[in-house]
């Protein structure tokens, strides 16, 4: 893997794709959760370091065919110039002649900030001619963009085309999501468990049947463990239910009976007659919730046998929350796998968190430093385990 470590960035340009998608206030444009800019800083700084200089182009939200203040890179300037301790330059645009300009005439240790990339449609189309506009910018290519590696866009994929082999290269951050990925999906360390939670199983049908060639264990959690409730005969109330889902259900349960893998689904739940926060409450065993009620949490028995599960692991992968933990109410189940989670890790467990949900989770409850590795990127990390190639990983480690 070829990465900015071996490279001397001296009196070069180095075109950087970061992904400074940060939440901003709806009110004042102030940068609310600085993580993922974080994230980049010791790839800038080695580029710096070496007397280089520093482009960096991201994206920020999903502005609608055209320039959109709300999704301005302006807004994070002055985080990101703080952060990385010295000026950060910005132009409105990130492409054409006075880009390319203030481009060409950046001095060794400075840093420029490109405008919003998808306020270019061509950005998501992956066009080449755009992609190209953008390589001219830089004498290096580096992706350190592991959120957006699953997209075939311009600027994480396509404008690798336009370097050498030895002119594209993956940052810090790059290189370890996927060592850390490679670490629990490649090679884990038995007994290994995963913890599978969120809304759908549509939206985790693949990993789980990848997960089912890998894992000990899969606990399974939220709002998509009730449409395997409802595939075995049970009655779940108003609990969040894909009809179309129930059959494919059944099928994971056959495989991983066949495969000697255990699956645990949540034997009890907290349930409410409304979805917010204030709602009625209730406890009951998954497969009997009361008509009218809904599992919004899972109950203390499956607490109980979650974590019984999770301490004695050796490798633990989670992706998505046991509950809706943004509630207060119905946070409990999360939390205290987060603290399993975290418990087993103090005693030598591998963690890896992986999808934005869990990220979340685990940050709120102040727990990022107790476990193994967290993730930056959702989507990708969750295609990466669904093992699909990914377009701005291939078009580095391809060439």
């Amino acid at each position: 893997m070829k990465t900015v470590v071996s490279h001397n960035f001296n009196h070069q340009r180095a075109l950087i794709r970061v992904d400074f998608n940060v939440p901003l206030d709806k009110q004042n444009f102030s940068v609310k959760d600085d993580t993922r800019i974080r994230g980049a800083l010791k790839t800038i700084q080695k580029v710096l370091d070496d007397g280089g200089s520093v482009i960096l182009m991201s994206h920020l939200g999903r502005p609608k065919g055209g320039p959109e203040d709300k999704y301005s890179l302006k807004h994070i300037v002055a985080v990101t110039s703080q952060l990385i301790g010295r000026e950060v330059k910005f132009v409105t645009d990130c492409i054409g002649k006075d880009v390319e300009e203030v481009a060409r005439n950046l001095q060794p240790g400075e840093v420029l900030l490109l405008e919003n990339l998808r306020f270019h449609p061509e950005e998501e189309k992956g066009d080449e001619g755009f992609a190209k506009q953008l390589a001219g910018l830089g004498d290096i290519y580096v992706n350190d963009a592991f959120g957006t590696a699953h997209r075939a866009h311009a600027s994480t994929t396509i404008v690798a085309n336009f370097f050498p082999p030895d002119k594209k290269m993956f940052g810090f951050l790059m290189a370890a999501e996927l060592e850390n990925a490679d670490k629990a999906i490649l090679k884990p360390a038995k007994p290994f468990t995963a913890i599978i939670g969120g809304a759908k199983v549509s939206d985790k049908i693949l990993i789980i049947e990848q997960l089912l060639d890998k894992a000990d264990n899969i606990i399974i959690g939220g709002g998509m463990a009730y449409t395997f409730f409802k595939a075995m005969g049970g009655n779940i109330g108003n609990s969040l239910c894909e009809e179309d889902r129930l059959e494919h259900a059944l099928q994971l349960l056959k495989k991983a009976e066949e495969k000697k893998v255990e699956i645990l689904l949540p034997v009890d739940s907290v349930t409410a007659d409304a979805f917010n926060n204030e709602a009625n409450r209730g406890m009951c065993e998954s497969m009997s919730i009361t008509s009218g009620f809904m599992g919004l949490d899972i109950g203390p028995k499956a607490i109980e046998a979650f974590n019984k599960v999770i301490l004695s692991s050796k490798t633990i992968l989670w992706n998505g929350p046991m509950g809706v933990f943004e509630f207060s109410n119905f946070q409990e189940g999360t939390k205290a796998i987060a603290l399993a989670v975290a418990e087993a890790t103090s005693k030598g467990a591998y963690s890896l968190i992986g999808g934005g949900d869990s990220v979340s989770a685990i940050n709120k409850f102040k727990l990022a430093d107790k476990v193994s590795y967290v993730s930056t990127g959702g989507g990708a990390m969750l295609e990466y385990f669904e093992g699909k190639v990914l377009p701005g990983v291939a078009a580095i480690m391809n060439a």
